[in-house]
């Protein structure tokens, strides 16, 4: 088959983790023998036009200075026409039998696509503006707009592609989206770039370390894992936080650490890449996942292939993929106690964690793949085009 994807980001440029979902599926694709275009926007350290790992890649400025930086939607409808203009590099003898689109960003391209191409339009949703604000129907502003724009994007697509059961019930209920349009797929994980190779060299430690990374937002829940470090410390001597990643949430962050006394044991690491980021959670004691909300939790998936010990709030995708494996301790979101606990408990439990990272990787291995990712997605396209 021929696809087109449209998605805001595509590596190198990275702001979630759609970037590597989008890269994960379409290079799975390519390997089984398909042909793949992305049309994303550009970034310094990326060629504007490039085949990379057999896909094809176009890249669209974001470059938009009469929009004001808080006008995001505004600048995203925008930016979609540049995504649209970059089809006409394929050239009038490549038409794809597919356009698929990730998330509300890049809907207006996609749709616009779809009916120059006259061929279906598949989205996936990797997260709602609803579940960002705990749950409530934003009713105004930016949240409402982009509500909205997500309605809209299901309303109009062929099928509707969610990472777990806890996204397919939300978007039903959030967009009246009616079941036979719905298809559940999960995440993958590329295990290869995070499995140890080697054994670390052995350093000397003042304590444990834990790590926790992903965007710096609110409903990442970070100031979960703060709230817990004066019970942690206590209970682990020496014990330290590695915060890795970047977002709006970081100034409020490092104030909360300082009002609970444990500035001098939370690190803000900024961004850090991943082969950076690998080596980070190879050498981690723990990594905890504190989300609020996680349609689906890659993360923890990466955690695992690792082979990291994991405490993981129970929310989400991401209750799903660890209730009954046993890889991995959930505690109730919020509860800086049980997240304390969860902790001690792997910390000092070495039978524990050697069965539950065991059991960490069988998973990844078994069940969460890109090849089989791109199999079911395939499979669903075939199921829209007949």
């Amino acid at each position: 088959m021929r696809i087109v994807m449209v998605s805001w980001e595509y590596p190198p440029l990275f702001v979630g983790g759609l970037a590597t979902h989008v890269h994960g599926i379409a290079t799975a694709m390519v390997r089984s023998g398909h042909e793949v275009a992305v049309l994303t926007f550009q970034h310094p350290d990326a060629p504007v036009d490039a085949v990379i790992d057999g896909v094809r890649i176009l890249r669209a400025s974001i470059d938009l200075p009469w929009f004001p930086d808080d006008q995001f939607v505004s600048k995203m409808i925008s930016a979609n026409h540049q995504l649209v203009q970059l089809s006409t590099k394929l050239g009038s003898d490549w038409k794809p039998q597919i356009v698929h689109v990730h998330d509300w960003l890049s809907g207006w391209a996609g749709d616009t696509l779809s009916a120059l191409w006259n061929v279906p339009m598949i989205a996936t949703i990797h997260a709602t503006e609803r579940g960002r604000n705990g749950g409530v129907v934003p009713t105004n502003g930016q949240s409402a707009s982009i509500h909205s724009a997500e309605w809209w994007l299901t309303f109009r697509a062929d099928m509707v592609i969610c990472c777990s059961q806890f996204m397919a019930h939300q978007i039903a209920d959030s967009f009246e989206v009616p079941a036979e349009k719905l298809a559940t797929i999960h995440n993958a994980v590329d295990a290869a770039l995070w499995t140890r190779s080697t054994e670390p060299e052995p350093t000397e430690t003042a304590g444990p370390l834990i790590v926790s990374w992903g965007r710096v937002q609110y409903e990442k829940g970070f100031q979960t894992l703060v709230e817990a470090m004066p019970i942690l410390r206590e209970r682990l001597p020496g014990v330290r936080v590695v915060i890795a990643g970047t977002g709006s949430y970081r100034a409020e962050l490092a104030e909360r650490a300082q009002a609970f006394g444990v500035a001098d044991l939370v690190h803000f690491a900024g961004f850090v890449p991943a082969d950076e980021l690998a080596q980070l959670l190879q050498a981690a004691s723990c990594v905890v996942i504190p989300s609020f909300y996680e349609p689906f939790g890659i993360v923890a998936l990466e955690t695992l292939a690792a082979g990291a010990p994991l405490v993981a709030a129970r929310t989400g995708g991401m209750a799903e993929v660890l209730d009954d494996a046993d890889a991995g301790l959930l505690f109730a979101p919020g509860d800086a106690k049980a997240l304390a606990d969860a902790v001690t408990r792997t910390l000092t439990d070495a039978e524990l964690r050697i069965r539950q990272t065991t059991n960490g990787l069988n998973l990844v291995h078994q069940h969460y793949s890109w090849d089989a990712v791109a199999a079911q997605t395939i499979n669903t396209y075939q199921k829209v085009l007949l």
